[in-house]
């Protein structure tokens, strides 16, 4: 599974820094992952779902430790390229392409 590409969606929120669309292999797309700040830095939240009894359940997660990194990585490593164009005037869109 490559992460084939990935769109960063700054907000401007307290702990919450952007949204984040990935797509795996040119073919398949998952929505909503978060980027937070906290307490020991950036961490990337899966998309989840409110259940009836208030607490969240993801919708969509890595099934172990690794892949879990790797999407860290790549979507942390896309975020800060995300906001050093932001700074620098320099935005445009942005694609990870990672074998």
């Amino acid at each position: 599974m490559n992460i084939t590409d990935v769109r960063v969606f700054p907000v401007e929120e307290d702990k919450l820094k952007a949204y984040v669309t990935i797509t795996l292999d040119h073919c398949f797309v998952v929505r909503d992952l978060k980027v937070i700040h906290g307490s020991t830095g950036l961490f990337i939240a899966m998309p989840a779902k409110k259940r009836k009894d208030g607490t969240y359940k993801d919708i969509a997660h890595p099934l172990n430790a690794d892949t879990r990194s790797q999407m860290e990585r790549v979507i942390l490593i896309e975020y800060e390229k995300h906001l050093h164009q932001a700074q620098s005037g320099t935005l445009v869109s942005v694609a990870a392409e990672l074998d």
